[in-house]
């Protein structure tokens, strides 16, 4: 690769990409990530979680370029503690919320907000997603939660009932809002049009990254927008078949496996591929 590194940004989701199941990034990724940086090299996140939910790895692997968050609905600028970008839910998401959630009583759900996250169903999977993120949820009815910017709503259910509540939304057809799979068990309300995708067009265009040169990774449906919009697109092995049909590589490591330290290692030795046509 022809690209001198210091106008390299390299950008990962996290959970199933740069994240193993375990959690915690391998040593040999963490490696790298500093690696990568000492020769010049960005590196960033893009993910679903809100602030609350990724800024326990902060400490752990530092960001050297602003942040992708809630699935396209925030660029924020780590270190300075400011947010670049904002795009919020109408305000129909409330009532949206409450109908599947009546409809559905079995069904997880957490609302993002900037400094919260609400929590009006609680089931077991949504509290191991709450553990997993390390929040300390709100509980409440959708009628009570405070905020009206709400980044996006995530609903966690067993993945053998993900099409009853799919074909349930698509029945209903909602308007003015997206919802999109990001996991084989969460299902998420987002704001209409917005993604990892368009967000990152705005991180180019704010920032003043238009002569960088983006290599993107992720393995599940709500990466394929940030994907498509980077230079460069890989993922691991883990991912789903949508996932790979748009990537210019995938790689034989998994998350599991320091995915993300193998792509740094291509980038470092120019073994990645060529910039798409």
């Amino acid at each position: 690769m022809s690209i001198d590194i210091s106008k390299i940004l390299l950008i990962t989701d996290m959970d199933g990409t740069f994240l193993p199941a375990s959690k915690i990034p391998g040593e040999r990724t963490i490696e790298a990530v500093e690696r990568f940086k000492a020769a010049g090299g960005r590196f960033s996140i893009a993910t679903g979680r809100a602030i609350q939910a990724a800024k326990q790895y902060f400490g752990l692997v530092k960001v050297n370029a602003p942040i992708i968050m809630s699935n396209g609905g925030m660029v924020y600028d780590i270190n300075e503690k400011k947010q670049i970008y904002d795009v919020y839910l109408p305000q129909n998401a409330r009532e949206i919320t409450k109908e599947i959630l009546d409809a559905h009583p079995w069904v997880g759900c957490e609302v993002l907000a900037l400094e919260e996250v609400y929590v009006p169903q609680m089931t077991d999977l949504e509290e191991v997603h709450n553990e997993i993120c390390k929040v300390v949820p709100l509980l409440c009815s959708v009628d009570e939660i405070e905020s009206e910017n709400w980044y996006k709503v995530l609903f966690a259910l067993p993945p053998e009932r993900m099409e009853e509540l799919m074909s349930f939304v698509e029945e209903k057809g909602y308007t003015g809002v997206d919802f999109v799979r990001s996991s084989k068990e969460y299902y998420e309300i987002l704001p209409q049009n917005i993604s990892k995708g368009t967000a990152l067009e705005i991180m180019r265009e704010r920032c003043g990254m238009e002569d960088v040169f983006f290599i993107a990774a992720g393995d599940y449906n709500n990466d394929i927008e940030l994907l498509q919009a980077a230079d460069m697109a890989v993922c691991p092995s883990n991912a789903v078949d949508d996932v790979k049909a748009v990537c210019d590589k995938v790689y034989e490591a998994s998350c599991e496996e320091d995915f993300i330290a193998e792509v740094i290692d291509d980038i470092m030795n120019g073994r990645s591929p060529q910039v798409r046509s």
